[in-house]
């Protein structure tokens, strides 16, 4: 995390993939908190080094020990809550993939840079898992979440910018200059009145974005802990299809 002229810019860097265990999410839920409660900070700018944005839970930690499961699920709705929650604007720079928990970053930030490269995906159903479309919905609507999350098929960034669920795509190498001169802007203006703006934003949205992840996570971990989530995460480690039984 650096600080200058009022944004906190938080990189995840986390190779190979900037995926997540327990611990992980436990820290940026925490760092976020403490960057928005910076009397010197007006904006948060969430980004990421390496090959994409991020790849979500880590799913190795999981397969040694499932028992995680709620554990990851608890780091994950706080993170994702400390950035919906956070006391001023955070705006998420995505460049490559965005999967799963990345979904959730992305999908509670007030506003989504994009890259040309980049995409945007919930895999989970072909791991076993369940996670994000609350996130999505908020992002790209009714229909292409339930898409993603029944599919597992990810979408563009010009895909998503046509949905709403981005603000601006940008050539690769540009990402990190486009985000910093838009927190620039959200810098520049007064601390209190952000800050309220931001309140009054979350206050009038119809979704209740915390509410409708905790609903939402209750049937991820009755997925989780299912035969055929085991399967399903068995044939992924061994790169074969999966077989589950006719219900």
């Amino acid at each position: 995390t650096t600080i200058s002229d009022g944004i906190a810019e938080i990189v995840l860097d986390h190779p190979p993939v900037n995926a997540f265990d327990a611990a992980g999410w436990e820290r940026l839920a925490a760092i976020v908190r403490e960057a928005g409660d910076n009397p010197n900070v007006n904006v948060i700018l969430l980004s990421a080094a390496g090959r994409g944005f991020c790849a979500g839970v880590d799913v190795k930690e999981l397969a040694r020990d499932s028992s995680l499961i709620t554990r990851v699920n608890r780091g994950c709705y706080d993170t994702f809550g400390a950035i919906y929650d956070c006391a001023v604007p955070v705006i998420s720079a995505v460049h490559g993939y965005c999967l799963g928990g990345g979904i959730g970053i992305a999908g509670a930030s007030d506003l989504v840079l994009a890259s040309e490269d980049a995409t945007f995906g919930l895999p989970e159903i072909d791991r076993g898992a369940m996670g994000g479309a609350t996130h999505a919905l908020r992002m790209f609507g009714m229909q292409r979440a339930r898409h993603m999350l029944l599919t597992g098929e990810a979408l563009s960034a010009q895909e998503g910018h046509r949905l709403g669920g981005v603000l601006a795509v940008v050539p690769r190498e540009k990402l990190r200059d486009a985000a910093l001169e838009l927190a620039g802007k959200v810098a520049s203006k007064s601390p209190r009145a952000v800050k309220l703006a931001k309140q009054a934003l979350n206050g009038i949205e119809l979704l209740d974005l915390e509410q409708s992840y905790r609903f939402e996570q209750g049937f991820t971990l009755e997925l989780y802990t299912s035969p055929d989530s085991q399967e399903a995460r068995d044939a992924f480690a061994e790169k074969r299809e999966a077989k589950f039984p006719k219900s």
